[in-house]
Order: C-alpha cells, then sequence, then structure tokens
C-alpha cells in the first residue's frame, strides 16, 4: 500500500520532468502530462482499497538530522489522506485533460502542463507525506506553482500582479506557520507525524494554544480566509483549468486537511478554535455577499470556493471533523465542475462577464446541465452532494456542546445566513448565464460547443458532484473510513452520523428557498436588471470585496513602502556617505601631496631641514619639561 501511495507521489514528479525535458514536441508534452497523472489516479485508488476502513500505515525512513530530530522520507497513509489522494488526482487527470484543446493555442503549453503536474505532485506530496518537514517542502512548492500558473499570461498587467499577489499573502501565513511547525516538532520531540500524535496523545503538548495559532495563520493563508483573502479573487487572472486545480483540490485545500490532520494540536486549544469560527462567520457571510455582487464569472465562483472553505473551518472549529472532510471532497468535485463549465461558456463567448452572456442553454446543452448540476450542489438542494455535506457541518454546529459550544453556535447561525445568501448568488450566476436573451445576435459562431476533451471533464465530474453525498447514509461508514483525529481505526458503525436530519434540514431549506426564490422573482419582474440590485446601497461596496484590499493597502502596503524608503535613504545618504567620504578625504589628501611633490630639490632639502629643526626643537622641550618635573 505505501509502495502506491509513494508511486502516486512520484507519477506526477516524473511526468513534469519529462515535460520539462521533451518540450519541443507536443505529442510528447501531452502524453507526459496526462498518462502520469491517469496512472497516479490508478495507484491512489489501489492505495484507498488496500487500505480498507481506517487504521494508520506508515512507511519511512530516516533521510536527514534536523537538530535533535531527524526528517523521516516515506508514506503515511490513513482513510483522510487516501480519498484526499483520489480527490487531488481526478481533479488533476480532467484538468490536463481538459487543458489539451483549451490551451492548445498557448505557446507556452508545455511549460503549463509540467508546472501543473509539479503542482499535483506537490499537494500529493502533503497528503502522503509521514514527515512534517517533507510535508513543508510539499506546501511551499504549491506556492511556488502557484505564482508561476496564476502568472501564466505575464505580459498581462492583472496576471503579473495577481500572481505576485497570491504568492506574498499566502506568505505572510506561511512565515508562522513554519515556526508552528518548528514548535512541534520540538516540543513533541519528533516531526515524524505519528509520533507527534502520539506524544499528544499520551503526554498532551505544551503550548498548544500558541502552536495551533501559528498553525493556524498558515492555514488561513493558504485556504483564503479573512483577512487573507484576497488573493484568491486576483488569481482569476490564471488560465480557468488553474483556477479549477487551484479552488478544488490544491493550494486552497491543503489548508483544511492540514487542519483535519492536526487536529489534536487544535483539540488542545479551546480558544484557538473559537477563534476559527469567527474567522469562518466572517469569511463565509463576507465572501457570499461578495460573490452575489461580482459581474465576473470567474470571481462570483472564487468568492463562492473562500466561503465554501470557510465552511469547512467552521466545520472542524465545530468538533465536526469528518463533516468538514466530507465537504472538501464533494465541494472538490462541484468546484472543479463550476470553473470548467465555466472555461467552455468563456472560451465560446469570448468574454468573462455576465453582461455578455445570456440564453446559452440551448447553444451550450452539456456545459448548461452539468453546470446545474454543479450548482445545485453548491447550493444544497437536496439529495445533490453538497447538500448532504453541508448539512453534516450545519449538524455538527447545532450539537456542539463541552469546548465546542461557542464555536458551534457561531458557526451555526453564520452557516444558515451564508445558505440563503449561496442560493441567491449561485440563482443569479445560473439565470444570467443561461437564461434570457443573448446578446450576440449571430447564433452560427456557437454552433460547437466545445471539443470531445473539454466536454468529456465535464461530464466525469457531473458524476460524483450529484450522487457523492449519499455516502452520508452509510450510517457512520465515512467516518470510520477516514479514521479518528489520531489516525486510529473507528469501528464501522461508530463514527459521526453524517445524514441529514433535524432542524438545521427544516431551516436551511426554507433559507435556500427564499434566497433562490427572492432572486427568481426580482428576475422575472425585469430580467434586463440585475438581481444583484437586491443588496442596495451594499452592492458596490460587496463589488469591490468589501474595500479589504484598500485597507491591507493603508496599513500595510503604505507603511512598508515608507519604511523602504527610509531605509533606502539611510543606506544611500547615511551608509555610503562614510564610504563616499573615505574616498573624498584620499583623494584630496592625495590632490594636497601631489601639490607639494614639484620636482624641486631646493625646495625639497629645505622643507626636510625645517623638519629636522621642528623635531629637534619638539625633543628639547620635551627633554626640558621632563627634567623640570624630575626636580
Amino acid at each position: 500500500m505505501n509502495v502506491f501511495a509513494a508511486l502516486t507521489v512520484a507519477l506526477p514528479f516524473l511526468g513534469s520532468a519529462v515535460t520539462f525535458a521533451g518540450a519541443r514536441d507536443l505529442r510528447h508534452v501531452k502524453f507526459w502530462s496526462v498518462a502520469p497523472i491517469a496512472a497516479a489516479l490508478f495507484t491512489s485508488l489501489v492505495v484507498q482499497v488496500a487500505h480498507g476502513a481506517g487504521g494508520t500505515s506508515t512507511s519511512a525512513m530516516q533521510f536527514a538530522p534536523a537538530g535533535q530530530s531527524t526528517v523521516w522520507l516515506g508514506t503515511r497513509v490513513t482513510g483522510l489522506s487516501a480519498l484526499t489522494g483520489i480527490l487531488v488526482t481526478v481533479v488533476a487527470l480532467c484538468v490536463q485533460v481538459y487543458s489539451l484543446t483549451y490551451m492548445r493555442q498557448e505557446k507556452r503549453y508545455p511549460t503549463y502542463a509540467a508546472l501543473v503536474s509539479l503542482f499535483t505532485a506537490a499537494m500529493l506530496l502533503v497528503v502522503y507525506s509521514a514527515d512534517l518537514i517533507v510535508l513543508l517542502v510539499g506546501w511551499e512548492v504549491m506556492g511556488a506553482c502557484s505564482y508561476f500558473l496564476i502568472g501564466h499570461h505575464w505580459e498581462r498587467a492583472d496576471a503579473r500582479s495577481g500572481s505576485i499577489k497570491a504568492f506574498l499573502v499566502t506568505k505572510t501565513g506561511d512565515v508562522p506557520f513554519l515556526f508552528g511547525i518548528a514548535a512541534l516538532g520540538v516540543r513533541t520531540g519528533s516531526f515524524r507525524i505519528d509520533d507527534v500524535l502520539h506524544s499528544i496523545a499520551v503526554h498532551g503538548l505544551a503550548y498548544a494554544p500558541f502552536i495551533a495559532t501559528l498553525l493556524l495563520c498558515g492555514v488561513v493563508g493558504k485556504s483564503a480566509q479573512f483577512p487573507l483573502h484576497t488573493w484568491l479573487p486576483d488569481a482569476m487572472a490564471g488560465p480557468t483549468p488553474i483556477s479549477a486545480l487551484i479552488h478544488a483540490a490544491t493550494m486552497v485545500a491543503a489548508g483544511v486537511y492540514v487542519v483535519a490532520l492536526l487536529y489534536p494540536v487544535f483539540l488542545l486549544a479551546p480558544g484557538v478554535l473559537t477563534l476559527m469560527a469567527v474567522i469562518a462567520a466572517i469569511t463565509m457571510i463576507g465572501s457570499a455577499l461578495a460573490a452575489f455582487a461580482q459581474t465576473d464569472v470567474k470571481k462570483v465562483l472564487a468568492y463562492s470556493t473562500v466561503s465554501q472553505l470557510a465552511y469547512m473551518l467552521g466545520g472542524l472549529a465545530a468538533g465536526g471533523r469528518a463533516a468538514a472532510v466530507f465537504h472538501l471532497l464533494t465541494h472538490g468535485a462541484f468546484k472543479a465542475l463550476l470553473f470548467l463549465a465555466a472555461g467552455v461558456v468563456i472560451h465560446r463567448v469570448g468574454s468573462n462577464d455576465l453582461s455578455a452572456m445570456g440564453g446559452l442553454r440551448h447553444r451550450m446543452p452539456i456545459a448548461y446541465r452539468t453546470m446545474t448540476i454543479a450548482l445545485a450542489a453548491l447550493v444544497g438542494v437536496p439529495l445533490f452532494s453538497g447538500w448532504f455535506s453541508k448539512e453534516a457541518i450545519l449538524g455538527a454546529a447545532w450539537d456542539a456542546h463541552g469546548q465546542f459550544a461557542a464555536a458551534g453556535r457561531i458557526v451555526l447561525i453564520a452557516g444558515l445566513l451564508t445558505v440563503g445568501l449561496t442560493a441567491a448568488y449561485a440563482t443569479r450566476l445560473w439565470l444570467k448565464m443561461f437564461w434570457g436573451p443573448f446578446p450576440d445576435a449571430s447564433p452560427e459562431e456557437h454552433l460547437i460547443e466545445a471539443p470531445q476533451t473539454e466536454l468529456v471533464p465535464l461530464i466525469v465530474l457531473a458524476v460524483p458532484s450529484a450522487i457523492l453525498g449519499f455516502v452520508a447514509l452509510g450510517g457512520g461508514a465515512f467516518a470510520s473510513w477516514i479514521g479518528d483525529a489520531f489516525g486510529l481505526a473507528v469501528p464501522a458503525g461508530a463514527g459521526a452520523d453524517l445524514a441529514p436530519g433535524g432542524p438545521t434540514s427544516a431551516l436551511a431549506f426554507v433559507l435556500t428557498l427564499l434566497g433562490a426564490g427572492g432572486v427568481w422573482y426580482a428576475w422575472q419582474r425585469d430580467p434586463a436588471a440585475d438581481p444583484a440590485r437586491l443588496l442596495g446601497p451594499w452592492r458596490e461596496t460587496a463589488l469591490y470585496g468589501f474595500y479589504l484590499d484598500d485597507v491591507q493597502d493603508l496599513i500595510i502596503i503604505q507603511p512598508a513602502k515608507v519604511m523602504a524608503r527610509v531605509v533606502g535613504y539611510l543606506d544611500t545618504e547615511v551608509v555610503d556617505a562614510y564610504a563616499r567620504g573615505a574616498g573624498i578625504s584620499a583623494r584630496g589628501l592625495g590632490g594636497l601631496l601631489r601639490r607639494v611633490q614639484t620636482g624641486n630639490i631646493q625646495l625639497y632639502l629645505t622643507v626636510l631641514f625645517t623638519g629636522v629643526i621642528i623635531i629637534a626643537a619638539a625633543m628639547i622641550i620635551l627633554v626640558g619639561h621632563g627634567a623640570g618635573q624630575v626636580r
């Protein structure tokens, strides 16, 4: 099993290296971008089948000393990592296949394909790593890959700024995350994940709130949570398939995965769980409002991702670890489908703007049907996958007690409000894209929907988006699959029951109807008007993300620029002044000595004798002064 886990990580690495090496041969690039990830999908399925229902399997060897500890190179397989590995490889394969034609006009397609494979391998390294230091390597490689892929169209200013912003904002969280990993390893005496969890289970963890806070900083940056979420909407400047990969299976999913992996650390810090709940509540509501106001399709989906990730963190804060992981998987399926389907529409329409769309349900039937399934899952329409997973989180928040009580109440209230807002912005997106009149009067240009390589991934992803939620009906089976917080097996039927039911289901259903129905009613009254007008005076504020970019510019960027100018002034006008002064003094002294060198022998002798007389006189005076003191 662990051999297949290692292969799952190694195959995309191999594909990336070979793709880079053979970049001039396009057929070579297409094969090596798809085949290794397809093989990795097969090996990830083997890992899941071999793993069975619970427990942990670790195979690692000592790699290098790290102070008093050792870095272990190997794989660690749990139900959590096995299922997440399948999600990553499925989405990555769909993205690579989709990109075969979507990116065929791109001159830099080989580099793009190689980076996608490397991105996938880095996420799989995070998922299967047996050691926290190795996990950190994968974590940072993902950051580098996101920088290059978001800035793929580097000739555009928005792509350049978006890539730099993504890199800097995520690094803001990565710095404390690094210290958190270091502190965790030092306090437990090992960086090996099994040893860390065992030490926590037996001895507890000193300074757990401090360490958990440091780790949370990295998660907030990577998973785009308030206040470090601003990079994700700007990351939409990258190619649409990259948006699907980042939003569904890599990068942003890594933060949630790490919290689920190191959950015992957070269990020892109830205050951090409450802080996590507050962050999740602000993020899910604010991002849902921002999504409702956007006019760019990809930005609607970007803010939607931020909001749904907040659901996952909220579930973890409320003690619903299994529910949060369940939503991570269902969200990965329907969000990848949403981005890829939106990419098909954008390619054919030639614009990201909703005002350029409308009436596409007949021209683009597959995109329409698959995106309808994905939006239904996003909204939480009963029996679609998102309904099961979101209801599981709300149910966990409703049942939260003990150390989770405060976090549970916060997540429950915010989650229910977000249910209605999600229904509203998803309905608006659906109506604006596929209903009403089409702005272009020449439909002949849109007779061909998309190549098969773009449509097949949509159909594949539509299946889990529609039916994946039914695993919740297994009576605790899903929780037994992923194991408990310490990686131990959970007896079948003993895990958390994720099946919907109870007051939260009824409340969520009513709020879904209100959100979707309100937008439908506003659109029916005036199809030409944007339903976002329902936000009233808050529309522009929400459109610009509540001006958080401006706030960050005011309190971080501008002071940093001022400090940079001060440091630059000190460097050039103070530090350099000493160097310049030494040079000027040397040149001045040299010029003075040069004036003395006249070549006149009489002058030289005169100066020499004058110097001798002065020295002799000084010596006489000093000797006389000394003799006077002796008397």
